[in-house]
């Protein structure tokens, strides 16, 4: 085996995490020499001397030639944490992951990620939310980051996806088993259109409990922010929000109804010091230097369409509210209101307050 692909042996081995294959890459001095070490070694540097023999058991029936090709064939790549491609957002991270595997393609503008998370039994509010943050922030170019799961997660990947977007799928389990599996078309259907599928996990691994706060690091680690749109106050949303905190990313959080259990994670995050997100423009204002959203790189992104030129005629003598506008329209709520978002952003119109928008 290449260092590249004993790296990769050796992090397969799920048990060792982040932090003791680092530790046994800085004593071996190489990947190779941490994969082949004796069971003495292994256990003289303090190892538990049952785990360092279900490793060596482990090794034993690992083939390096079967494990790289049954990644090929299936098309899953692999990135370490020393190659050059590997995302820009995880490398300087403390516990980011040695190795991904990607089914997919992970592009430079994913610097530019926002993940959305929050509850797996997402409310007709939480749905109508998620579709316009996804959607919004989709059509500037953002990458949208979340985990495939029930609820918020699968609305969020969805409405990027027909915002015509990008998404980035994390997986709890390897990432040729996308769970739940009522949802692996809309894993596939990222892959297709240009996102990407990744887990730091091995082909074949099925997922557990112990694995979500794992995944949940991904998503936060990939993103230059995190949005939680809803959850229970004690909820896994909360550990991605957590991880996200420590990785110095933004946390905003979309306040909810105060009598409902699912407005419980954001609420409490908005008195911890989350930044409170009403619309996708308190993202990109407070995200501005990092995200560098200007009016030229909208343009190439999203040129003037012809909806632009119906909307701006509508409001171009007085100003208009968002339901007066859709009225005059009969365009869909959620279209007319990712379009203005982009043409604020553009200069073309303004949000004056209370959703009423008048031409610049």
């Amino acid at each position: 085996m290449t260092e590249r692909q004993a790296l990769v042996a050796l992090y397969s081995y799920i048990y060792f995490g982040p932090a003791r294959t680092k530790l046994l890459l800085d004593y071996f001095g190489s990947a190779s020499a941490a994969w082949n070490a004796s069971e003495m070694k292994l256990i003289e540097i303090g190892l538990n001397s049952e785990r360092v023999k279900d490793f060596v058991n482990y090794r034993k029936g690992f083939n390096s030639t079967t494990y790289f090709e049954r990644l090929k064939k299936h098309n899953i790549d692999y990135l370490t944490i020393n190659d050059s491609n590997y995302p820009e957002n995880l490398v300087d991270l403390d516990d980011a992951p040695l190795v991904l595997y990607v089914r997919g393609k992970l592009k430079l503008e994913d610097a530019n990620a926002v993940a959305i998370v929050g509850s797996r039994n997402i409310t007709s509010y939480g749905r109508e939310v998620t579709e316009k943050f996804a959607t919004e922030l989709a059509g500037v170019g953002i990458t949208i980051v979340s985990g495939l799961a029930f609820g918020v997660d699968v609305v969020a990947h969805k409405s990027a996806l027909e915002a015509g977007g990008r998404a980035i799928a994390v997986l709890a389990s390897g990432p040729d088993v996308i769970t739940p599996r009522s949802n692996e078309w809309l894993g596939l259907k990222i892959q297709k259109t240009g996102g990407a599928i990744v887990s730091e996990f091995p082909p074949g691994t099925t997922p557990q409990r112990s694995f979500f706060p794992h995944r949940n690091r991904i998503i936060s680690g990939l993103s230059k922010a995190v949005i939680v749109i809803e959850g229970r106050e004690k909820s896994g949303t909360l550990h991605t929000a957590s991880h996200a905190a420590k990785q110095g990313r933004e946390v905003f959080a979309v306040p909810g109804q105060i009598t409902s259990p699912m407005s419980g994670a954001p609420h409490f995050l908005l008195k911890k010091g989350a930044k409170l997100a009403l619309s996708v423009k308190d993202i990109l204002d407070e995200l501005n230097l990092q995200l560098g959203v200007d009016k030229e790189k909208l343009d190439k992104i999203m040129p003037e369409t012809p909806e632009e030129e119906k909307l701006s005629e509508i409001i171009v003598n007085e100003p208009m509210h968002l339901d007066e506008i859709v009225r005059i329209s009969g365009l869909n709520v959620a279209d007319i209101s990712a379009r203005l978002t982009i043409m604020e952003l553009k200069g073309i119109v303004k949000n004056i307050g209370g959703g009423v928008y008048k031409k610049t």
